[in-house]
């Protein structure tokens, strides 16, 4: 009787192992807004990691996180560290790519909860009178983010996070000069 279990058990593993080997090797999640503000303003916010801090979703969920930023203020090279509670983990984020008023690429590495490495890429295109933003992330999935992603849906789960940045971003950049 043991044995059967046992043997149904691994035929269960096994199929387990064979379906999330299965899922999709690449993920991508993006998430676009329109802005009323310039290509160049929303540039300047996103190219300088210390401006983040005021739109990022994450800075928000913890308030004692610490931050250490590296590089010139602004563009390649510019990098910011942080450590915090499990909400926000540790990583390190870097601009690898600053083209002003269209672009910025950044390489995302996670140290914890877990470790991982992903691009990020902030694009700028004028639409009528304001700015399409699009805040997308891709990388790979190793087995147990395959795994995770049976019971959890990631690109919502992050999309959401998007959603919230952009619209913190937005409620910066379309705030009227001050005369």
């Amino acid at each position: 009787m043991i044995a059967k279990i046992l043997i149904g058990l691994a035929v269960l593993l096994a199929g387990l192992a064979v379906v999330i080997s299965m899922r999709p090797d690449d993920f991508r999640v993006s998430r676009s807004a329109t802005m009323q503000a310039t290509p160049q303003a929303i540039f300047e916010q996103v190219n300088d990691l210390r401006k983040g801090q005021d739109w990022s979703p994450w800075v928000k969920l913890d308030p004692t996180c610490k931050y250490t930023f590296e590089g010139p203020p602004a563009g390649v090279g510019s990098s910011v560290q942080w450590s915090g509670n499990n909400d926000v983990g540790e990583g390190k984020q870097t601009i690898v790519e600053s083209r002003p008023g269209e672009r910025v690429g950044m390489k995302l590495e996670f140290i914890r909860p877990f470790a991982g490495t992903n691009d990020v890429e902030f694009s700028f295109k004028p639409e009528g009178t304001g700015t399409l933003v699009t805040w997308t992330m891709s990388g790979k999935n190793n087995f147990m983010s395959k795994a995770v992603g049976l019971v959890m849906d990631c690109d919502k789960m992050c999309g959401d996070f998007f959603v919230q940045g952009l619209a913190s971003l937005k409620s910066i950049v379309e705030v009227a000069p001050k005369a």
